[in-house]
């Protein structure tokens, strides 16, 4: 009898192994806005639109996120107040896509991507000066690219207010590349005077 209860129990525990190893993959928000807009928009000539809506909401997200993270784990004032800047800009210029967006029926990422949900957790798992130094160059990078996504669409883009939208957030983000190469060279400087 115990014999079968130990085979009963052993079926058991590999039946709920295989039923979650086979469980779908939850969807990367931003890859379902893509699926989702490219079916609405297939027969109009607003791709290059809601791709800058999807990319700029997605990264109007990260960069709330790691403001957060730099609020709570940077040890450099600067940073710190960084951060905060980051969470306060981009939180309200998220809510004015997000409100953009409905009007124009385009679907925008509500959570983070699997891409930016590793470079989080990268840096969430730094603390310290290793921190600070790996958040703002990456402030500094992003800001870079997001700089010339923004001047595209406001130059190029074919939806009139989502041209004046990105036009309208240029000096915020130039301001906002500005501060992190401050940020980065203030860092640098402290770095060299420590070493001498």
């Amino acid at each position: 009898m115990k014999k079968y209860a130990h085979i009963t129990l052993l079926l058991i525990t590999m039946t709920l192994i295989a039923i979650s190893c086979n469980k779908p993959k939850e969807q990367d928000s931003k890859e379902e806005a893509v699926e989702e807009n490219k079916d609405k928009f297939a027969e109009t000539d607003l791709k290059a639109d809601w791709e800058f809506a999807v990319k700029a909401a997605a990264g109007g997200l990260m960069e709330v996120e790691l403001g957060k993270l730099a609020q709570s784990k940077a040890t450099d004032p600067q940073v710190k107040a960084f951060g905060e800047s980051m969470v306060t800009d981009h939180g309200k210029a998220n809510e004015e896509l997000k409100s953009l967006a409905q009007q124009k029926n385009i679907s925008i990422p509500d959570s983070l991507s699997e891409e930016h949900k590793k470079k989080f957790d990268d840096l969430a798992a730094k603390s310290g000066k290793d921190f600070d130094e790996a958040y703002i160059k990456h402030m500094v990078d992003d800001h870079e690219k997001d700089i010339s996504e923004f001047k595209d669409e406001s130059e190029n883009g074919k939806d009139p207010e989502l041209k004046s939208w990105a036009a309208a957030k240029l000096p915020i983000l130039t301001h906002h590349l500005e501060m992190a190469k401050q940020a980065k060279e203030n860092a640098e400087r402290k770095d060299d005077k420590a070493k001498k």
